[in-house]
């Protein structure tokens, strides 16, 4: 397996699907001590005149530690065939479990964030935003009901700049 660096603009597929359907995993930490989880919600496009992506992590979730404590993060799609360690990656904490090993991926360090052999492509983020979601701002009644049973459990939104974008061949 070979990264190699694309801009962002050439980044395979429909971010939409990959986002929405398919799952991508977001990590934070260092090569040494990270973790990671799935996101289904997010968005990419521009902000502040460059390339941007917006995540959204559960104020329950081990991975919101290591996102309030790096500078950077990434986005990960995965080849195809790696459905169970998404839903591993999606239903187990790092606290409870060694995820890498349960999921049998293979770390690798891309410019010192974290990713992984079986990445189809990664996106190295630098954070430039963080709030809490504020549910009480949310004027989508449906969006509350179904995302937010229990308003303890908001989220966090972390905006970042892309800064590198890598295609594994």
């Amino acid at each position: 397996m070979a990264f190699r660096e694309i801009k962002p603009e050439q980044l395979p597929g429909n971010v939409v699907d990959e986002i929405c359907n398919k799952w991508m995993l977001l990590a934070a930490g260092t090569p040494d001590d990270f973790n990671f989880m799935t996101v289904n919600w997010g968005m990419m496009g521009e902000l502040w005149f460059q390339p941007a992506v917006t995540v959204y992590v559960r104020d329950s979730r081990h991975t919101l530690g290591y996102m309030e404590n790096n500078d950077t993060f990434t986005l990960i799609s995965l080849k195809e065939g790696h459905q169970q360690a998404l839903s591993i990656a999606g239903s187990k904490s790092g606290r409870d479990i060694d995820k890498v090993k349960e999921t049998g991926l293979t770390p690798v360090s891309l410019d010192g964030a974290p990713s992984f052999e079986e990445a189809a492509y990664t996106i190295v983020c630098k954070k430039m935003y963080q709030a809490p979601l504020d549910v009480s701002k949310i004027v989508d009644e449906e969006a509350v009901t179904r995302a937010y049973p229990d308003p303890v459990d908001a989220h966090q939104m972390f905006i970042g700049k892309i800064i590198k974008a890598y295609i594994n061949e």
